[in-house]
């Protein structure tokens, strides 16, 4: 059979449920023959849309989509300096659509061209955060109910902003200091006169250090109390803590047996992790920051971590994920590809290809898909009994209504849609 050519490249924005979402479609040669893929950087789209339209689709028109592997090597360099998340993510689009295309020309689901399964559904995990240990309790128990086995828990610090749940924002006068051995903070320090007569906290809100582990290890407690040690728990400190603070929250949680303990360090610190290894034996994940595929090499390699949680579009599609999934598994290294609600239903679909074929798999985080988005996106893989299924149909098995998607175009937002940044009570910088 004759190869088909890359004809045209399309760049498709939709913000279907309140989240900015890029996919790529390319089309070929032969009538009705496409690809979709997901390069979704949510914080900074416009680049990753020129990257693709002005640069990448120039080089890739006319080329063979049979050829992945040199088109993706090809592409990787064609810039000259490589990586960076808005190269990744372009590059992303382009590899996940012809992987699609590569499914559909076999009439294969994309985990057969991978090797086949070596599970039949995937394990997901879900999000249960709250304002209380009670609240995020009762959260749990209805994902319980539901089916659900691995839960992931974050609980507000009260009067400070928190990673995972309501933070305490701009305007909010009710921030109060809960943390006795810092002794009293002067609401100065805290929050800011703008002149108008009101008082601001900044706009990403306060958060200190102690008083969110001390949070965090009270929910802990409370979890394992109430639901005992049967129900699987994993938690996201989100780098925001000092390295050593992570060396002893890692000792701290063993007792609580964590499913794993996530982004206990920045991707600047991960030297730590070497201290971690060496005095502590709880679960690590880590990876969901990098953006070249290289960073996650020396982690596998020593035995760092013990579950990747790379998100995919992030260093540069399919391509490099499932290397990086095969040199895993011999290091004994499991998967949990990134998966929040910033990676569209291409990007789980594709998740899913290599969580099915992947001897290595542990585990694959799960959002919640809103009614719009399963519209949008026809074919959205199907999570039931806490297990994510395929559809079994050819390729990444999901498509876009392109007509429907243009109908939630992406909202105007503060910054340009930023991440916004969070302080300490002195007003220094918190990392994300």
């Amino acid at each position: 059979m004759k190869s088909p050519k890359i004809k045209d490249i399309k760049v498709i924005f939709t913000e279907p449920d309140n989240i900015r979402l890029i996919i790529v479609k390319i089309l070929t040669d032969q009538d009705g023959l496409y690809g979709v893929g997901c390069a979704t950087f949510t914080q900074r789209p416009n680049p990753v849309k020129y990257a693709i339209e002005d640069y990448l689709k120039p080089f890739l028109i006319g080329k063979e989509v049979n050829n992945i592997e040199d088109i993706w090597q090809s592409s990787y360099v064609s810039s000259y300096w490589r990586n960076g998340p808005v190269l990744n993510n372009a590059l992303s689009g382009v590899d996940q659509a012809l992987w699609d295309l590569k499914g559909k020309m076999a009439d294969m689901p994309l985990y057969d061209l991978f090797g086949g399964k070596t599970r039949e559904a995937a394990a997901v995990y879900v999000h249960s955060s709250g304002d209380s240990n009670e609240e995020v309790g009762d959260k749990m128990q209805a994902f319980i109910e539901e089916g659900f086995h691995h839960i992931r828990v974050q609980v507000s610090t009260p009067g400070y902003s928190t990673y995972g749940n309501k933070s305490a924002k701009a305007g909010d006068k009710t921030l109060t200091n809960n943390d006795p051995t810092l002794g009293p903070i002067p609401v100065t320090k805290r929050l800011k006169d703008y002149s108008d007569g009101k008082l601001y906290a900044h706009p990403g809100g306060v958060f200190e250090p102690k008083p969110y582990l001390r949070s965090a290890l009270s929910l802990f407690e409370y979890i394992r109390d109430r639901f005992g040690y049967g129900i699987e728990i994993l938690h996201d400190v989100h780098e925001r803590i000092p390295p050593i603070l992570g060396v002893w929250f890692a000792k701290e949680v063993e007792k609580y047996q964590l499913f794993f303990l996530e982004d206990l360090f920045s991707p600047e610190d991960n030297e730590y992790f070497n201290m971690v290894r060496a005095q502590s034996s709880t679960p690590i994940a880590m990876g969901e920051l990098y953006s070249s595929p290289h960073e996650i090499v020396p982690m596998i390699k020593n035995r760092l971590i013990d579950f990747i949680r790379i998100h995919i579009s992030d260093i540069g599609g399919l391509t490099p994920a499932k290397k990086i999934a095969a040199m895993g598994e011999i290091f004994g290294v499991r998967t949990a590809w990134h998966g929040p609600g910033d990676t569209s239903p291409i990007g789980h679909a594709a998740n899913l290809a290599l969580d099915l074929s992947c001897y290595n798999f542990g585990i694959q985080e799960y959002s919640i898909f809103g009614e719009n988005t399963k519209e949008v996106f026809p074919g959205c893989p199907v999570v039931k009994q806490g297990m994510m299924w395929s559809n079994d149909k050819p390729g990444l098995g999901i498509d876009i209504d392109e007509k429907l998607a243009k109908k939630f175009p992406f909202k105007e937002r503060e910054y340009g849609g930023a991440w916004d940044t969070v302080r300490r009570a002195d007003g220094s910088m918190v990392k994300p």
